[in-house]
């Protein structure tokens, strides 16, 4: 099944570190929207949809790239890396992906270090992670996903 990965993971780079430890086990496409102009994804099976969460959602730029390019009828799955325990954060996403009649086969998140907005006045939240074992948690995640 020919899988690939768009994603956004600028600040810290959390969310790109899970991406890395995939592909280097499996054979995925990673592409990185602040680097892709143009891009037709209709080769892939599945597409992941990958971000840090900015003011409790994926990234604008990654919203903005799936709008755009995100073909109707793709299996999709999830994530993402955050610094404040709980939230919405897919809404956004997903309803791109309601939209586009995609099929979502699931998601994974963890915890990312994370100095965005308020956090920066106490020097970040979430220090130490992705750990390793969160790190694994995502490729075994990946290694789950039925298409």
């Amino acid at each position: 099944m020919k899988t690939a990965i768009i994603y956004y993971s600028q600040h810290h780079g959390n969310t790109k570190k899970l991406l890395d430890a995939i592909a280097q086990k499996h054979e995925v496409t990673l592409i990185d929207v602040t680097q892709t102009k143009d891009c037709d994804l209709a080769e892939y099976d599945r597409i992941g949809l990958a971000s840090g969460i900015y003011y409790a959602g994926f990234a604008k730029q990654l919203i903005t790239f799936a709008e755009k390019f995100l073909p109707d009828n793709k299996q999709v799955f999830f994530i993402y890396t955050h610094g404040a325990p709980k939230g919405g954060f897919l809404k956004g996403i997903r309803e791109i992906t309601n939209q586009k009649h995609c099929k979502e086969l699931g998601e994974y998140h963890t915890m990312g270090f994370d100095t965005f907005g308020p956090f920066k006045l106490v020097g970040g939240v979430a220090k130490g992670h992705p750990t390793e074992d969160e790190i694994a948690g995502a490729v075994s995640f990946y290694e789950s996903l039925k298409g």
